[in-house]
Formats: structure tokens, C-alpha cells, sequence
């Protein structure tokens, strides 16, 4: 039974291990759903389907008149396309007036895979799909329309160089088109943090036509043409809030508000609106696929087709007014997003870091693991110092474990007797019944749990995945050096960390007493799992692995002193003796 009990603990590890990553690919959560009278599913919204009929809302006439209101509208168009610069000490924004969108959006405090600032516009995509902060419309004519026209850009704040288009926030910008037929403003406020303020409008013969502001081509924090299966379209509805995977997600779905924000998000990075009025929004998922090499060293060679997730927000009646973050998943700066909630949702942003099922364990770890930080100032020396304070907290159920396993095999050989008495009856025989209440009887004359070895181990497991979690979205974690590693959210480009992994697990595996375990089978254990650990291990980042290594090594010194003590040496001479007794049969 205990040799059982261990095999099932095995194959539970590796189903949770292997289960999370493909159910978090190809299974991702439902959408929630939306309020009563205005339910719309994502995954319901079939891509060709005809856009949605939403009524034009007249423009009220005002007695004064207005531009809005005039029945000629005067033609207002730049005659050049020309860019504009708008920068703080966060970022760095050029806005072109062709469409009036962004062709780059530097982040400062960040760099890329090259060490260069990261411009956060995924440039292949955008060329194809469209730049951000271009307007979205169901009517892809006129959607192409007002994204290539040339707009008249009016600015205001204060110039850092006289002579050239460049601008330091707080400062404002507008763009502004006219046909004669169609009339469109955009305006866009900027302040020293990563959230700016945008307006904006479109009107067809007197009437607000639907056009959201978007953000059609997801974001460039992408290393690998695999990780581009991370992108997501996350958004807080009904005080709850979803992270919407490629695998759930529909070019061209609308779903109905309200919502307190909604964005497209990687890992580590999001841009995300926060509508002004969350009752009357609406955001339109945008789905498209991409050629992107697989080497990124030979980038015209062995192209592989990806998705590229896309968001529109605003009002589909009406003007757009919003706030829209554009940033790191840090803790620290989301928390510092103020969110106008109507459900009583977090009043921030912080929900974005998505810490997974476990998170009332992954949250407190991430807080204790900064916390940790302060001291060490460095990463890798945290993790190693949490790590260290965790495994010692968690010896009391490894000491436990081996009292059971050591409690169940002096019984065993009572509960062989009782089996055999037992065998000549079929499995479905009710006479079984009577030998399963022999054997509990038993257990519980002696104080044996029959699953104690099994559970403080499984108690771990929340630990581990949390763990596993806080390491994968940690962007304090992007590009944090420790010792030969440059980057404790990639792999470890030696692979040491992972090898030491598989040789403590081998180490640990032979030096721990399997008093219920025959040699050869034992000895499968011993290779087979470390193996299949190191084969999973060898790709995730190197601070999971740090994580993991320096655990097993703690529990090789944790075993050399259990192996002395009265318990160790009872479990060893037990297992000694049941190993001579099978040689001997």
C-alpha cells in the first residue's frame, strides 16, 4: 500500500506539472458572463460574422452651432504626414499624423532581448493589422479610411527643443480630420506617470459613428515565436477579473460593459483601457494570425504562423473618453492606477498580475520575496534565502511522513495475513468488504494513517505550484542577474541549475529508506522520475529551477541527519531486512 501510495503521489506531481501549462494552452477559462440584458460571448462571436447593428446617435444641435453641428463641415487635412514626440522619464511616444496613431512606444526603464529600450509596439504586426490608438469600425472601409488619412496635429505644453516636434509630459496633443463628410478628433493628455487621457470621436452626417480606440497587435516582449500562446485579452467585469487566453478568443467579438478596464497583456507588460463612464463600455476582441521565425538569429528562414491578440474599447454610441495604461506588471505601479470600479472590484489595477488558482499562497510569498529584496538587493540571493527559510519550515511534515511510512510497514505484515485469508474471494465478492474492515481496524488499534505518508507530501505540492507561479510573472524577475545567469526569468543558458536538480533528486532518492519499495522498483524510481523532472525543468526559468535545486540540496542535508536519528536508523535496518528476506525467496 505505501509503495502504491508513492507511485500515485508520483504520477499526481507530474499530472499537476504537465496539466497546468497544456490547460492554461488549449483550455482556458470561460468567459464570464456578462450582465443579463446585454450577454455577448467571446467565444460564440464567429469570425466572419456581420458586424452587430448599432443605431447612430444624433448629435445635439446646439443654438450657437458648432463643427459638430454645421451642416458643411469645413475640410480639415495636413497636406504632409509628419511625426511628434511626446516623452517623460517612463516612456517615449511617436504619434504620427497618418491615422493620428502610435508607431512607437518606447519604454525607458526597460530593455529588450538586445539590451536595447523596449519599444513596446509589436512593429511585424502592426504594419499588418494596424498601429495603436488607430479607431476601430465594423465597416472595415471606413475603418481603413480613418486610419491612413493625414490629420492636422495641434499641440500644447512645453517644447524640449524649439525647433523640432518633441514634447515633455504633462503636455496634450490633438488630430483632427475633415472631408466635408466625415469629421474626427482625437485628443490625447499626458502626465509624468504611465497613464495617459484620450478623447475621442467620429461623426458621419450628424451622427456619432462607432469607433473605438484599439490596440490591435498585441505587444513586443516576445523572445520566441512560442511565447507569443502567452498573449491574453484581460479585462474586471462583476468584481471579477478574466484572463482570456488565444484559444478562447474570436477576431472581431464584441462584449457588453460595463467594465472597470480591459486590455491585451503578455507576461509582463499590458495596455490597458480604463473607460471614464465603465457603464456604457464595450471592447471588440481582434484576433490575427502572423508568420514569425522560429530563430530569431535567421529571421527570414523556417518562418511558423502565431496569433496576435488585439483590443478595442470605448463607447459604441458615442464619443470615446478613457485613461489608458500602457506598462510593466509591476506591483508597485499598478497598485498606484486608480480605476473608477462599479462593483466594488479592486480600485486598482493589481489583478492583472495573474497569480493563478493559488494565489492567497503566491501573493504573500511574492510580497515576502520583495520584501527580501530589500536586504539582499539581488534577486537570485532572495529566492535563495526564501528558499532556505521555506524548506526548513517544511521539515515537520517530512519528519512526519517518515513516521507513518515507518508505522505502516511494522503492520504490514499483520495486513498480508488478513489479505491472504482473503484471496481465494473475487474482487466483487462482499466478502472483500469484510477484509477492507479488517485491515481499518487494524490501522486504527496501531494509529496508522493509511494515507499519512502520502499527505504532508501532497501538502507541499500548493507551495511548490505557487511558487512556480510567482516565478513566472514576476517582472522584477526580467533580466535579474545572479551568479553565470543574465536573466532569472529565462532558462539557465548552462543548464546547471537544472542538472543539479537531477543529481540531488537521484542523491536524495538513495538515501532516503523505501521500506516499501523492492530494489527494482526502487531503483526505476530512483533514475526514471529524476529524469522526467530534469526533461520538464530544463526549459522553465531559472529562478524556478534556483528555487528547486537548492531545495534538494537542503533535503540532502535534512536526510543525512534524519538517517542518524533513532527514527532513520529503524527505517534503514527494516528496509535492509525486507530487501534480504525477498532475496531469499
Amino acid at each position: 500500500m505505501d509503495r502504491r501510495m508513492l507511485i500515485i503521489f508520483g504520477i499526481t506531481f507530474l499530472a499537476i506539472m504537465f496539466a497546468q501549462p497544456l490547460l492554461k494552452k488549449y483550455f482556458p477559462q470561460a468567459v464570464p458572463a456578462a450582465p443579463a440584458q446585454q450577454q455577448s460571448k467571446v467565444e460564440t462571436a464567429p469570425v466572419a460574422a456581420p458586424p452587430p447593428v448599432v443605431a447612430p446617435t444624433p448629435v445635439k444641435r446646439s443654438v450657437a452651432g458648432s463643427k459638430a453641428s454645421a451642416s458643411t463641415p469645413s475640410v480639415t487635412q495636413a497636406a504632409s504626414e509628419s511625426e511628434t514626440v511626446i516623452e517623460n522619464s517612463l516612456y517615449r511616444i511617436t504619434f504620427t499624423n497618418r491615422g493620428a496613431q502610435v508607431k512607437s512606444w518606447i519604454l525607458k526603464t526597460y530593455d529588450d532581448d538586445r539590451g536595447q529600450p523596449l519599444d513596446i509596439v509589436n512593429q511585424a504586426a502592426a504594419a499588418k493589422y494596424g498601429l495603436p490608438l488607430c479607431l476601430w469600425t465594423y465597416d472595415e472601409a471606413q475603418r481603413n479610411k480613418l486610419n491612413s488619412v493625414l490629420y492636422v496635429a495641434s499641440v500644447a505644453g512645453s517644447r524640449s527643443d524649439a525647433g523640432s516636434k518633441s514634447l515633455t509630459a504633462p503636455t496634450e496633443i490633438s488630430f483632427d480630420y475633415s472631408d466635408g463628410d466625415i469629421t474626427v478628433h482625437k485628443t490625447f493628455r499626458f502626465d509624468d506617470s504611465y497613464v495617459m487621457h484620450l478623447e475621442t470621436s467620429v461623426i458621419h452626417d450628424g451622427a456619432y459613428v462607432t469607433a473605438l480606440p484599439a490596440w490591435p497587435s498585441g505587444l513586443e516582449d516576445h523572445s520566441l515565436y512560442t511565447s507569443y500562446h502567452l498573449g491574453q485579452i484581460e479585462y474586471q467585469l462583476n468584481d471579477k477579473t478574466t484572463h482570456l487566453d488565444i484559444k478562447k478568443i474570436s477576431g472581431g467579438g464584441t462584449l457588453h460593459g460595463p467594465f472597470d478596464w480591459a486590455g491585451v497583456g503578455v507576461p509582463y507588460f499590458a495596455a490597458v483601457f480604463i473607460p471614464e463612464n465603465p457603464e456604457s463600455a464595450s471592447l471588440v476582441t481582434l484576433r490575427n494570425s502572423l508568420m514569425v521565425p522560429k530563430n530569431l538569429a535567421k529571421p527570414n528562414e523556417d518562418l511558423a504562423p502565431v496569433d496576435v491578440l488585439g483590443i478595442a474599447v470605448g463607447d459604441l454610441a458615442g464619443p470615446t473618453s478613457a485613461r489608458l495604461f500602457v506598462g510593466p506588471k509591476s506591483l508597485a505601479v499598478l497598485q498606484s492606477v486608480s480605476v473608477p470600479t462599479v462593483n466594488g472590484a479592486e480600485a486598482d489595477l493589481r489583478t492583472l498580475v495573474n497569480f493563478g488558482t493559488w494565489g492567497i499562497i503566491a501573493r504573500p510569498l511574492f510580497a515576502w520575496l520583495r520584501w527580501t529584496y530589500k536586504y539582499t538587493h539581488n534577486w537570485g540571493w532572495a529566492i535563495v534565502l526564501q528558499t532556505l527559510i521555506i524548506t526548513l519550515l517544511l521539515l515537520p511534515l517530512r519528519v512526519s511522513s517518515m513516521k507513518s511510512a515507518l508505522k505502516m510497514q511494522k503492520i504490514q505484515p499483520q495486513m498480508n495475513a488478513i489479505k491472504e485469508r482473503y484471496k481465494k474471494y473475487a474482487m466483487r465478492d462482499p466478502k472483500r468488504q469484510e477484509m477492507n474492515t479488517e485491515i481499518g481496524a487494524l490501522m486504527k488499534a496501531e494509529g496508522v494513517n493509511p494515507i499519512g505518508g502520502c499527505l504532508p507530501l501532497i501538502i507541499q505540492l500548493p507551495f511548490f505550484w505557487s511558487y512556480y507561479k510567482m516565478l513566472s510573472i514576476a517582472i522584477d524577475l526580467r533580466h535579474a542577474h545572479w551568479l553565470w545567469i543574465s536573466d532569472l526569468s529565462g532558462r539557465d543558458p548552462y543548464f546547471l541549475l537544472p542538472t543539479i536538480m537531477v543529481i540531488s533528486m537521484v542523491v536524495t532518492q538513495r538515501m532516503t529508506p523505501q521500506t516499501g519499495m523492492d530494489p527494482a522498483q526502487q531503483k526505476m524510481m530512483t533514475i526514471t522520475m529524476p529524469l522526467m523532472m530534469g526533461f520538464i525543468f530544463y526549459n522553465l526559468a531559472a529562478g524556478l529551477n534556483l528555487y528547486y535545486a537548492e531545495s534538494n540540496l537542503i533535503t540532502i542535508v535534512q536526510q543525512v541527519v534524519m538517517n542518524r536519528t533513532s527514527l532513520g536508523r529503524e527505517m534503514k535496518e527494516l528496509a535492509a531486512k525486507r530487501a534480504r528476506k525477498k532475496l531469499k525467496t
